[in-house]
């Protein structure tokens, strides 16, 4: 009896943020691709990430799914505050204010502000937009079991899984791999398919059997602290308490910072999360409704814990994020504190880099060495966002006398004063991230030519949008409506704002001889040209400024060292 066969360009294994959106991003060019994931659905037990940034918005844009996002069922009009409280009826040390979906506008560097929408509800909203691509296909309930990459291409063996139920998963339900010999389909007893793919993306998880199979190690500290996060079940509990509705309430005990509840949909479901320390939680021992009931504050508000999750808080990246034809991405490269919301923000960053590389390999016209550009470019920004994540959780532990914060005394109010502003002062930086989140750049990459400018500060809480070659290009509304962003991603874009300059016509025949998509926007705006510096900005498909000058000499040269061509030569030359 044959065995089925699928072939693919682009094997993508795990169907969370950063397989569904690197799935999107091929499919938005073309590019087929199989997504398989072990689990029959979109559906996510325990609430993970919410935050998304306004880069990642940015992308939803390209991709025409903002509209969506925004419907996905958060509420517009739910405020979006962050409390310091006892408890949610006992007292308030200080406040956070900031307004909801609805009342808020676009910081002016950005089309797009930043948004709220929990992984359960965002991934059903990515699953859904992969229908309008039919180079993509999504196959559930298949479990990746051996894999072979041969150099020509990966030859993988997926067990089909009962569906219709959840499957639980560790790095161990990888069997067997292969490198450089002959795969043979395991001997499960179950239906398994074969999928030979040019290319294959491990987006499996923070414990991905793809990477411990490969043997590549993550460095970093493995354990900052242990957590527990219950999912509790409160139907409008934001109007059964004096604190108000509010994204998240940090609980402040004689103990410091013990937990925080945090809003998922809105509306019902809130996750508890429990600040433990080194040492893992003693769970035999825990008494999860005394600390919800701590939590509220009230024990006449009726809920129901309907999850627990133990978790540890990591700041670690894979060591490696290619070997040969298998790339790492998402949470399989990197894991974080989830302060600050880097997360899920890093994962789909991840796969907007590896999207528009892997169109250019597979469609003739990326270089040799733009493949490998994936590691040099995104490992410094998954280690920055990583340690960014670690740092912002310290303000957590401070150390400061919280011993009288329940006292309903004079010294008692002194010390919620005081320990409200401190922790409000502190973790300021947690809500403010704009300058984190959108200000990561490939100015190092061997496929960004540098103009020898300095850079611009590089501020965690304040962004400075600027040209400078690496750097994301900037936003400015044109005259049409539309974003300076939304010129960007399908292919290489040459803005010019040179008026009666010289032609850029020895630029566009080079672009043609090699097959590299090259379109040429003509700019009559002075404060435009003023932000973009250069009489010539080339953008690569990722919206990052490639290179910029006041002259278009040397084409040839400029796209093969863009294009991860002439990197190569260089180096075979330099041999």
């Amino acid at each position: 009896m044959s065995r089925p066969v699928i072939e693919t360009s682009v094997l993508i294994v795990g169907a969370g943020p950063a397989g569904l959106s690197l799935a999107l991003d091929l499919g938005w060019r073309g590019i087929d691709c199989l997504l398989i994931d072990q689990q029959p659905s979109a559906d996510v037990v325990l609430p993970r990430a919410s935050g998304l940034s306004s880069r990642t918005m940015e992308f939803f844009r390209r991709w025409g799914i903002v509209e969506d996002v925004a419907r996905a069922g958060f509420p517009q009009d739910y405020a979006l505050d962050i409390v310091y409280c006892t408890s949610l009826a006992g007292h308030e040390l200080a406040r956070e204010p900031y307004a909801p979906l609805g009342g808020r506008e676009a910081p002016d560097f950005t089309p797009q502000d930043r948004h709220r929408c929990p992984q359960k509800l965002l991934d059903p909203v990515l699953e859904k937009a992969l229908a309008r691509f039919p180079s993509v296909t999504l196959m559930r309930s298949l479990r990746l079991a051996s894999f072979v990459d041969d150099g020509q291409g990966v030859r993988a063996f997926v067990d089909r899984l009962p569906g219709g139920k959840r499957h639980q998963f560790t790095g161990e339900n990888i069997d067997r791999v292969f490198i450089g010999e002959r795969a043979e389909p395991p001997q499960s007893g179950v239906e398994t398919l074969e999928i030979r793919a040019k290319y294959m993306v491990a987006c499996d998880g923070v414990d991905s059997g793809i990477r411990n199979a490969l043997e590549i190690p993550l460095e970093g500290t493995p354990v900052l602290n242990y957590t527990m996060s219950l999912l509790v079940d409160a139907e409008h509990l934001q109007d059964k308490h004096k604190m108000g509705a509010a994204e998240r309430y940090m609980m402040i005990g004689p103990e410091g910072v013990w937990g925080n509840l945090t809003v998922v949909d809105g509306h019902t479901e809130w996750r508890l999360s429990l600040s433990g320390s080194a040492q893992k939680l003693d769970l035999a021992n825990l008494d999860t409704d005394a600390l919800v009931r701590r939590c509220f504050g009230d024990d006449t508000i009726p809920f129901k814990v309907r999850a627990m999750s133990p978790w540890r808080r990591r700041e670690v990246v894979s060591s490696k994020v290619r070997a040969g034809r298998v790339f790492i991405a998402g949470d399989a490269a990197h894991a974080m504190s989830p302060t600050g919301g880097f997360g899920m923000n890093t994962c789909i960053g991840d796969s907007v880099d590896l999207g528009w590389k892997l169109e250019a390999v597979l469609k003739g016209w990326g270089g040799e060495a733009l493949l490998d550009t994936y590691e040099c470019e995104r490992k410094p920004v998954m280690t920055r966002f990583v340690k960014a994540a670690a740092d912002l959780f310290k303000p957590w532990m401070l150390k400061l006398d919280y011993s009288a914060v329940l006292d309903e005394t004079p010294e008692g109010e002194a010390a919620r004063r005081h320990v409200g502003a401190t922790l409000k002062d502190a973790m300021l930086a947690e809500w403010e991230i704009a300058g984190t989140s959108m200000g990561y750049r490939y100015d190092r990459s061997p496929i960004v030519i540098g103009d020898g400018t300095e850079p611009v500060p590089d501020e965690p809480m304040v962004y400075i949008q600027n040209a400078r070659p690496g750097s994301r290009a900037p936003h400015a509304w044109l005259d049409d409506g539309r974003s300076t962003l939304d010129l960007f991603g399908e292919g290489f874009t040459l803005l010019s704002f040179a008026g009666d300059a010289p032609s850029t016509q020895a630029l566009e025949r080079a672009a043609s001889e090699r097959g590299m998509p090259l379109s040429v926007v003509q700019l009559d705006r002075p404060d435009i040209a003023a932000l973009y510096e250069r009489r010539f900005v080339l953008v690569r498909p990722d919206g990052h400024v490639a290179w910029r000058g006041d002259a278009l000499d040397a084409p040839d040269e400029l796209l093969d060292t863009v294009r991860g061509a002439r990197c190569v030569a260089q180096a075979q030359a330099a041999a």
